[in-house]
C-alpha cells in the first residue's frame, strides 16, 4: 500500500496553485477539467506521483468558499530552514499564522502558514523532525 494524495477543496484554483507553487515550491503535476461535473482537479507536489505523495486541489466551479469544520488539522511540510522559509513566504505576501520557533514542550522548530482558503500548513525543520 501507498498513500497517494491528500485532497483539499478550494474556492479559487488559480490563487491556490500560485500559493502552493510560488510560495511553497511545489510543481503543478497535472490539471484536468471535468465540464460535465463542473469541477477541476489539479495535482501538485515535490516530485512525480509515482514516487511521492501529492496534494490534490479540487475546484467545484460553482463554489467560492468552504467551511473547514473542526476535524481538519493541517498538512506538514519539511523544510531546511523554518525561519528563512517563513521570511520568504511573508515577503511574497503569504500569511504566517504561527511564527517560526521551538514547539511548546519540545525542541522541534516549526511554524504555521495559511493558504488562500485558510488551510493550515505546518512547516517543520527537517533537522529536528
Amino acid at each position: 500500500m501507498k498513500l497517494l494524495h491528500t485532497m483539499l477543496r478550494v474556492g479559487n484554483l488559480d490563487k491556490s496553485i500560485a500559493f502552493y507553487t510560488q510560495l511553497l515550491g511545489m510543481e503543478l503535476l497535472r490539471k484536468k477539467d471535468f465540464p460535465e461535473g463542473r469541477f477541476t482537479l489539479a495535482f501538485l507536489g515535490y516530485g512525480s506521483e509515482d514516487d511521492n505523495t501529492v496534494l490534490e486541489l479540487t475546484h467545484n466551479w460553482d463554489v467560492t468558499s468552504y467551511e473547514q469544520g473542526e476535524a481538519y488539522g493541517h498538512i506538514a511540510i519539511g523544510v531546511d530552514d523554518v525561519y528563512a522559509t517563513c521570511e520568504q513566504i511573508k515577503s511574497q505576501g503569504g500569511a504566517v499564522v504561527r511564527e517560526a520557533g521551538p514547539m511548546l514542550h519540545g525542541s522541534t522548530v516549526l511554524a504555521f502558514v495559511e493558504d488562500p482558503d485558510g488551510y493550515k500548513i505546518e512547516l517543520l525543520s527537517l533537522h529536528h523532525a
